[in-house]
């Protein structure tokens, strides 16, 4: 540490001595300004941008004449002759008609017009963002083109494309600035919670479907790509401010608040930092459902009631199997449970901050060094297999670069500790132990029952009375929320990591990466050819709560090298075919290593038309939790299959009284081994517990997970015909050894398909359910397609709208054992329509949405997702003289509330006023 600060003190000494000034002012075709337009002198990594009144300053070495090209989003580039030192320009830019000509980096880790992308890309740039009627940037990433963006709570929301989405979206990445952003306990994204700032935000680029080939196996579904503006071009500070409230039945109006400031500066040609800070704070959605989650037709009242939202019923017996006696009922069982509202307050909080220096040693010369750390902390919801009050998250980057316009090379580190983080549903669990045992509870119950069996039932009560009598009874003496024994035993539990008597998440886990990329271009004109590889090691350390480290951490490593080749040949004036062929492989430490290719063609038929197609297959390594999870979920207990992680969990469970007096111990020890090795698929279980026909049990014992292959094949078409752009693709993909988990049960005697003892565990109730991670030897495909069209109409109108088709191909029946997560609507439909300039200075936004209705599968339940459709709408106004713009907006502002997972809060409205000042 030493040495670099001493590094970063030498380079603020490191003043440039600048020979030539050139002043001027950009504006667009009405002579309203336009800041943000990149002047940069052509050859060179030599520029400056616009400030927020249009003018400029660009301070150079470089002698007069040369030539200046100057750039903006949504604008025909221009270019000026500059022919003396102090000129002064004035520049006019030209409304560009047409999205074709942005420039994109993540398609092929170079530079290239959207137009002649091999591959779908999605864009949103800074007027996207300044424009979007979302209420931030992150959220206005659902308006895009074959998106979808799952709401897991206010301040978490999780990004998709293509099918398979879950909360714990491992197969889609999100990189800010090169660095991944999912978390090291996790190894997922949480959305924007400690992620960027939107003053700082510079484009968003999305990158939908597989795209191993270039970055590894995590970019199995899509990558989101966030860069950040950097201080040499975006100087100043810059402010927003925004303030509103949401609006939901269950949590009614709250207030909203979300601030952002950033503040950069360049020192010299050759030195430059910045600071971000931000801060957002709301209330959540809350979850309040109470239907139960196997059959919506039982209501609290039933015996073996268990309600989405309502935790604590999850514990459930056989009270026969658990008392032997033949006069009670041989039927399940549950604990009475808490609601989610009793176990939550649903503050929803965001602090992050990141800082960054940069230096650039060399004048006239993009060869760049910095240093960015990054620090986030923050309260949510989070739904996976059970829910979670995620409180006090924090998770801190550091990065180490060299970059020029060839290459780059970096090093980073991410870590994360848990807070006071907890577990809502063992919560409820375990405030219900607190007050009494399971064994006390269910004693008391089945007490009660058989002493209205015995006594002749006087009163003559029906069956379902004799239930609620006996749960009256066991119940007690229960501790009711809002009391001084409920707050003893909350604070008790979610303090306490042990999951047999509390809740507590705890986690300090880290990974560090390097990775590095060459570009042969500047060297080699044959063709361009790109080199590159990275390396990762993990680092797990949840003290027992989430993986089976109670000993210590688990590390392990992965690697991966890849090369591009990319030739563009020119077939005529006009028309001209750019090929691309790529190659990764990667190796796990646990897997054999992967050779993941890619191949493209693009054919550009004019400057209008272009028709691409591309061959690519992918690759998806087990993730942290497929490995080493040992995780007692409630319902099943979670156990990853790497071969060391089978004994790592183990646990001892009570024999049933019926099991003991056929010879069988009162308690016996089963390891995690027992899942994948001696075991009955849970659905064949439960079938035999209805018909009692033996042939009717299927052994499972589910092979150890290795890594997921797809092929996927895609086509599509970029154009523009008159006004109209049309972006259109088409997509195919084959998965092979598809990733899944299949809840299985181990009995705690006997051998799985002996017939025998294992027949007995069963009908004794002496089993334990396990998710094994695996993968299916069953057929999945998906398949589908997406088309955006985009114009001006009415004059100066924008008009635009997408509809994307998505499509599971697999047989459920044949294979019912076999969870997939899809999770995705089979239709969805997006129309925009604004102005940014409808009279001097006021612009507004109208956006729609509308998703068909899908079943949402997942560990936390499975059930139908209903249609939706939602509009978003906002107003803005720029005041030039005091660098500021205004915008007054609304979310889902028809009110209708709906939801897009299976258990999650109902989503409302929200109304908000910003100002942004120099921005």
């Amino acid at each position: 540490m030493r040495s670099i600060l001493l590094l970063f003190f030498f380079m603020f000494g490191m003043l440039a001595h600048s020979q030539t000034i050139i002043k001027g002012n950009v504006v667009d075709q009405n002579n309203d300004p336009v800041p943000g337009a990149n002047i940069v002198i052509m050859g060179k990594a030599i520029g400056t941008v616009s400030d927020f009144d249009g003018n400029f300053i660009l301070n150079t070495s470089e002698n007069p004449p040369f030539t200046l090209n100057i750039t903006s989003i949504g604008f025909v580039a221009s270019t000026a002759n500059i022919t003396q030192n102090n000129q002064t320009i004035a520049i006019v830019l030209n409304e560009e008609q047409t999205s074709l000509d942005e420039v994109v980096i993540s398609a092929s880790r170079t530079p290239e017009r959207v137009f002649e992308s091999p591959v779908t890309v999605e864009r949103f740039g800074l007027s996207d963002i300044q424009n979007t009627a979302s209420a931030d940037f992150y959220d206005g990433l659902e308006n895009l083109k074959g998106v979808d963006v799952n709401t897991n709570s206010l301040t978490f929301k999780s990004v998709n494309t293509r099918g398979f989405a879950s909360f714990a979206n491992t197969r889609f990445m999100q990189l800010v600035d090169g660095m991944d952003n999912s978390t090291p306990a996790l190894n997922f994204p949480i959305g924007n919670l400690v992620g960027m700032i939107e003053t700082d935000v510079l484009s968003v680029e999305l990158l939908p479907g597989a795209s191993s080939a270039l970055y590894g196996a995590n970019a199995f579904n899509g990558i989101l790509f966030m860069r950040s503006k950097s201080p040499f071009d975006h100087e100043g500070i810059s402010v927003s401010i925004k303030r509103g409230v949401t609006s939901q039945e269950s949590a009614g109006t709250n207030p909203y608040t979300d601030f952002g400031i950033r503040a950069a500066h360049k020192f010299s040609d050759k030195f430059a930092g910045k600071v971000n800070f931000g801060y957002l704070k709301g209330t959540d959605w809350a979850a309040t459902s109470e239907v139960d989650k196997f059959d919506p037709s039982r209501t609290r009242a039933n015996y073996n009631y268990d309600g989405i939202n309502v935790y604590g019923d999850e514990v459930s017996t056989n009270i026969r199997s658990a008392s032997g006696l033949g006069i009670i009922p041989d039927v399940e069982v549950s604990r009475t449970g808490y609601n989610e509202g009793d176990l939550t307050n649903y503050n929803a909080e965001s602090i992050k901050a990141d800082w960054g220096l940069y230096y650039r040693p060399i004048e006239d010369n993009s060869l760049e060094f910095s240093y960015v750390g990054k620090v986030g902390t923050g309260t949510t919801i989070y739904q996976g297999t059970n829910r979670y009050n995620i409180n006090g998250f924090f998770q801190e980057q550091h990065k180490l670069e060299i970059k020029n316009d060839n290459f780059f090379l970096r090093g980073y580190v991410v870590g994360d500790k848990a807070g006071d983080s907890y577990d809502m549903v063992f919560t409820g669990i375990n405030i219900n132990r607190a007050w009494k045992s399971d064994e006390d509870w269910f004693g008391d119950y089945i007490a009660t029952y058989a002493g209205i069996e015995l006594s002749g039932n006087p009163s003559g009560l029906t069956d379902d009375q004799k239930h609620a009598q006996a749960r009256a009874v066991a119940d007690t003496g229960r501790y009711l929320p809002g009391t001084p024994q409920f707050e003893a035993a909350f604070n008790k539990s979610i303090n306490d990591p042990d999951l047999s008597t509390g809740s507590k998440f705890q986690d300090a886990s880290k990974y560090y990466h390097a990775d590095g990329n060459y570009n042969f271009s500047h060297l080699i004109d044959i063709a361009e050819i790109q080199i590159g590889g990275s390396y990762r090691k993990y680092s797990l350390n949840s003290g027992g709560t989430i993986y089976t480290d109670t000993d210590g951490p688990i590390d392990y490593s992965e690697y991966g090298i890849y090369t591009q080749i990319q030739k563009k040949i020119e077939l005529s004036d006009e028309k001209s075919i750019k090929l691309t062929g790529s190659a990764r492989y990667d190796k796990s430490e646990f897997f054999d290593g992967f050779i993941s290719p890619r191949i493209s063609a693009g054919l550009t038929l004019n400057r209008d038309h272009n028709i691409r197609a591309s061959v690519q297959t992918g690759f998806r390594n087990p993730t942290t939790q497929d490995l080493f999870i040992g995780l007692d979920a409630g319902r099943a207990i979670l156990v990853g299959s790497a071969p060391e992680n089978l004994n790592r969990y183990s646990d001892t469970y009570d024999v049933s009284s019926t099991g003991q007096l056929s010879g069988q111990p009162a308690s016996v020890v089963q390891t995690g081994r027992a899942a994948y090795e001696n075991a009955y698929s849970a659905q064949s279980v439960e079938t035999f517990k209805i018909t009692d026909n033996v042939a009717d049990l299927k052994v499972s014992n589910p092979e150890l997970v290795k890594p997921e292959q797809v092929t996927s094949v895609e086509v599509g078409y970029r154009g523009k015909i008159d006004k109209l752009v049309v972006d259109f693709s088409a997509y195919y993909n084959s998965y092979k050894d598809f990733i899944s988990q299949e809840v299985v049960d181990a009995p705690f005697y006997g051998i799985a398909g002996d017939g025998d003892l294992s027949i007995d565990a069963i009908r004794n109730d002496d089993i334990q359910r396990y998710s094994a991670y695996t993968n299916t030897d069953a057929d999945v495909n998906s398949y589908g397609a997406s088309i955006g069209l985009d114009m001006k109409v009415l004059g100066n109108f924008d008009l635009g709208g997408s509809y994307t088709f998505t499509k599971l191909d697999f047989d459920r029946e044949a294979n019912p054992d076999v969870m997939l997560n899809f999770n995705t609507p089979e239709h969805k439909f997006k129309a925009n329509f604004g102005n940014e300039e409808l009279f001097k200075n006021f612009g507004f936004n109208l956006a729609y949405r509308f998703s068909d209705d899908y079943f949402w599968e997942a560990t936390f339940g499975n059930g139908v997702v209903p249609e939706f459709h939602t509009l978003d709408a906002q107003i803005s106004y720029t005041v030039p003289s005091i660098k500021s713009s205004f915008k007054l907006g609304g979310t889902n502002i028809t009110g209708k509330e709906y939801f897009t997972a299976f258990g999650t809060g109902f989503i409302g409205s929200m109304y908000y006023l910003s100002w942004t000042i120099n921005n």
